[in-house]
């Protein structure tokens, strides 16, 4: 089967039956996504979501956590993966907020790699659910997905090989959309190990279950 024809066949399974998916972590701004994206790398939603209601309500804005200090802001999110160099990530993206973009969130991928803790997947995730912009933030679920079911190259090395052919091939009008479509389906069905062939939607045209 062609590439072309795996990305339409994906595209209408997931039209039809996932139409509306949204990221499952849990926040009421775009700062608060901000801090919510640094602190879920390497961590599941659920850890973050457990952490950020108490840490949002003591630092609602970039300017209450430009000001805080280490002490202030580690015990906050000493659960989480990698808690002191977030912690240092989270106060030193605060400050150049609130200092170089006058507390707002920059709405593109080059500002916003600027940020202390924010590289490309973390930026590509704020300028798709915040701004909607048409990029795609390729995780370890993204990944493993895109070249199981056959989107991209099995010899792709780098999360950015694997974005650009997911961007070439979505319609940009959908792209926000793929983003999540793929992580869920790696995070619940297309699991690392031993992956739920059996309860998956996308059997007739996945590279990886035609070879078993």
């Amino acid at each position: 089967m062609q590439k072309k024809e795996r990305f339409k066949l994906l595209i209408d399974y997931f039209t039809k039956n996932f139409p509306e998916p949204k990221t499952e972590l849990e926040y009421t701004n775009s700062f608060h996504l901000l801090i919510a994206v640094i602190l879920s790398a390497q961590c599941t939603d659920k850890r973050i979501n457990m952490v950020t209601p108490a840490l949002f309500r003591e630092f609602p804005t970039p300017e209450h956590l430009a000001h805080s200090s280490f002490d202030e802001v580690f015990p906050y999110i000493k659960s989480v993966t990698y808690p002191n160099s977030k912690t240092r990530h989270l106060i030193g993206m605060a400050k150049m907020l609130y200092e170089d973009f006058d507390s707002k969130v920059p709405e593109t991928v080059t500002d916003l790699q600027k940020l202390p803790g924010v590289g490309r997947k973390t930026a590509n995730v704020i300028a798709s659910v915040i701004y909607n912009q048409p990029v795609l933030a390729v995780d370890t679920h993204v990944f493993r997905v895109s070249k199981r079911i056959g989107l991209a190259n099995l010899n792709s090395k780098t999360p950015l090989s694997v974005e650009q052919q997911l961007v070439k091939n979505i319609p940009k009008d959908l792209i926000a959309k793929a983003h999540h479509w793929l992580i869920l389906h790696g995070r619940y069905v297309c699991v690392a190990r031993n992956p739920k062939c059996a309860q998956c939607g996308l059997q007739r045209f996945c590279r990886y279950y035609e070879k078993i």
